[in-house]
């Protein structure tokens, strides 16, 4: 979030099942941006499907906000982010990502967007401080990732839901610690037992584990074309590049500092081309 993987298989498995699944609105064309580096430009389509996100990146491109704006934070087999206001005209070695505009974008999540290759995400800060996912006004990521096995997969998708399950057991047993006190006083251990298990039940119930799921679309992209199927459900996706997915292999392969900045600046210029 190594391997090299775009046979001619694996193209053709991207166009042919990545279309149906993020088919939107047909009576709304949807935008395209280029997003112009020194090692090459790549077009954007903006989803129809996720408008708040769509309409505000419009909004600050046609403003010409990210115009030499960095890519400040590149990953290799993970990312590149870019969109920082703080970054325009940074000295070198700065630390850079924390900057913003004083607004979020509210979480636009859809199971037919995901984080194969090339998707443009919506950055944001953690869980912590923003349970609802809420999105960076400006910065984004876009994925480079890395292929997956099937077995990878699965152990992958088995930890998410886990996790999911736990984070609802530890909320419903907070709100409701006095019926839990009263039945551990309970010499039944029966009892105890019997409303463990409506927890977890619940638990279970509550967390969006769908969230979680890969489906069978979605799980031949991963193998064969790739992406960072981590982090679907948590952050959100709202377009994808059509042209150009060599340049994020490109910048994904600069040298960084330890804070994971290109040493070199990478300077971007985005435009409405449709």
């Amino acid at each position: 979030m190594k391997t090299k993987f775009f046979i001619p298989i694996g193209i053709a498995l991207f166009f042919m099942f990545c279309k149906p699944l993020q088919a939107g609105n047909d009576s709304i064309p949807e935008k395209i941006v280029e997003i112009q580096t020194s090692f090459g430009t790549m077009k954007v389509k903006l989803y129809n499907e996720t408008p708040q996100h769509r309409d505000n990146f419009i909004k600050l491109v046609e403003q010409g906000f990210y115009d030499e704006l960095l890519f400040h934070r590149v990953i290799k087999d993970f990312m590149i982010q870019g969109g920082d206001p703080d970054s325009k005209g940074a000295r070198a070695g700065r630390q850079l990502g924390g900057g913003d505009l004083g607004y979020e974008i509210p979480a636009e999540f859809n199971q037919t967007l995901f984080h194969k290759k090339g998707a443009l995400s919506a950055a944001r800060t953690s869980d912590e401080v923003n349970p609802e996912k809420k999105s960076s006004a400006s910065q984004f990521y876009i994925v480079q990732g890395k292929t997956y096995t099937n077995e990878t997969l699965d152990m992958l998708i088995d930890r998410r839901k886990q996790q999911a399950i736990k984070i609802e057991t530890d909320k419903f047993i907070k709100a409701n610690q006095s019926e839990i006190k009263r039945l551990q006083k309970l010499p039944v251990r029966d009892s105890l037992n019997a409303f463990l298990d409506v927890i977890y039940q619940d638990a279970e119930a509550k967390a969006n584990l769908s969230s979680f799921e890969v489906d069978s679309l979605k799980r031949v992209v991963y193998t064969t074309v790739g992406g960072t199927p981590f982090l679907d459900g948590a952050y959100t996706v709202f377009g994808e590049v059509i042209e150009g997915l060599g340049i994020i292999d490109s910048i994904a392969n600069v040298s960084v500092d330890r804070n994971d900045r290109p040493v070199q600046d990478i300077k971007m210029r985005i435009k409405v081309s449709q």
